[in-house]
């Protein structure tokens, strides 16, 4: 996936830093997202033609409504969420069901543990996800401005 562009539509300044509220059009972001096949994560994904996503920015650049601006978020980010979204869960359901297994618990007692595997995997990625800073990863970062014709 190329770096998405899209509009600012709103810039708010607070204690946390520079936030805008940006206007991405779906085809332009992501081939597959427009196609309906992203790759799970969903960020350009939505009903309409347009996709609204918050994005941070350095506190420094000058963004006001109306601007172009280039998205910005690591491919490593977009893996890291991922494992941490989809792995925790299928590694509990997967550990669970195997020591189940090993201890000869027959089927049911594997699958019953296999559920409480990917609840405690659900459980913990949450954990990880609300941690100091872990989120902050996930969120588009504004790259740069573009050049307006206006500006």
């Amino acid at each position: 996936m190329d770096n998405p562009t899209g509009t600012i539509q709103t810039v708010v300044a607070d204690n946390d830093g520079l936030r805008a509220v940006v206007s991405v059009d779906v085809a332009s972001a992501c081939p597959r997202c427009a196609a309906g096949k992203g790759c799970g994560a969903g960020l350009f994904t939505g009903n309409g033609r347009t996709h609204t996503v918050e994005a941070v920015a350095d506190p420094h650049m000058a963004l006001n409504a109306g601007d172009s601006v280039e998205l910005r978020l690591a491919p490593d980010n977009v893996l890291a969420a991922s494992l941490i979204v989809y792995g925790m869960p299928l590694l509990g359901a997967i550990v669970a069901a195997g020591a189940a297994y090993l201890m000869q618990f027959g089927d049911s007692a594997a699958a019953l543990a296999a559920i409480s595997g990917v609840v405690v995997g659900l459980a913990f990625s949450r954990w990880k996800l609300n941690r100091d800073g872990c989120i902050d990863k996930f969120i588009p970062h504004i790259e740069k401005r573009l050049q307006n014709a206006g500006h």
